[in-house]
């Protein structure tokens, strides 16, 4: 773009509101760009028992080809509380030299607990990990609505409140340049509809939707994805989604013709669940997502 034709761009977004309004500015129209993750989810039993370590993975993700690696908050020390600067400095340099980005982090909230103080607490964890995440050099944080039972109050006082409370953490992460990642996870949120109702309500450029292609449990999956794709800021690509109750090999090539149609760039988290070795699941998974061309570009 020559740099005149840059200035006018520029010129052209609005300065009230600033970021907020930039990112919702962004356009789509430059072809996919897809860049693979692993996230370490996939290998949860293992890190809960000491087997291996977040930098073990850092190793595993270079060997593998990996451009990134998504570090669940749950595995590093002291959780919930943040790591000290030590191990984040640490981390964050050995990715470096492995040639690795950090495409995001996550932590477990809670907002549909009907208990103010509890959600103001998640509030409180989520602004220090959303420091912790621009430490790390992450562009977003993972969160959850949260599955606390709410007995005695409407889904429409629940999404007042989770709405009021989630737009606080997005004003938080402006302050950071870090992203909101609310992934969909069959808790509160169960549908394409309730993501999008959510959104609105919310209306942030500030809050993206980490979207994990097994939590749609209601309706036909793919249709689910392909209304919330323009949500989606990262991934949570998974090995089976789920079809009228039944858990069910992902079709990773409709998946990818979903994706590619939506103009995403970005990235592309793999998460393999269940049982099994995930020395030997992940490499399984890495190879029927590159068949399905969702590692790669394309220029237009």
């Amino acid at each position: 773009m020559k740099r005149r034709t840059l200035l006018k761009s520029l010129a052209a977004l609005p300065l009230a509101g600033t970021a907020g309004q930039i990112l919702a500015a962004v356009s789509t129209d430059h072809g996919y760009r897809f860049k693979s993750s692993l996230n370490t989810y996939s290998f949860n039993r293992l890190l809960r028992a000491g087997d291996v370590t977040l930098f073990d993975l850092l190793e595993f993700c270079a060997k593998h080809g990996f451009d990134a690696i998504d570090p669940t908050g749950y595995y590093f020390p002291g959780y919930p509380e943040v790591p000290p600067d030590d191990y984040i400095n640490a981390f964050k340099s050995r990715a470096f030299y492995l040639g690795l980005d950090i495409s995001g982090t996550g932590i477990r909230t809670d907002f549909v607990n009907p208990d103010p103080e509890q959600r103001a607490a998640s509030i409180e964890m989520t602004r220090a990990w959303i420091e912790a995440a621009a430490r790390l050099g992450s562009t977003n944080l993972r969160i959850f609505t949260g599955k606390s039972a709410h007995d005695g109050y409407s889904r429409e006082q629940v999404f007042e409140w989770m709405a009021r409370d989630i737009k606080t953490c997005c004003t938080i992460g402006m302050e950071y340049g870090v992203v909101i990642a609310l992934q969909n996870h069959n808790e509160f949120l169960k549908t394409a509809e309730d993501v999008e109702e959510l959104f609105e309500r919310v209306d942030s450029g500030w809050l993206g939707l980490n979207l994990d292609i097994g939590s749609y449990r209601v309706n036909d999956p793919y249709l689910e994805i392909e209304r919330n794709v323009k949500r989606a800021v990262t991934w949570q690509i998974k090995e089976n989604v789920w079809i009228d109750g039944v858990e069910t090999p992902t079709d990773f090539n409709r998946l990818a013709d979903i994706i590619r149609r939506s103009g995403y760039r970005g990235y592309l988290p793999i998460e393999t669940l269940g049982p099994g070795d995930p020395y030997q699941k992940v490499p399984a998974l890495i190879e029927k997502v590159r068949d399905a061309g969702l590692f790669g570009f394309n220029v237009i």
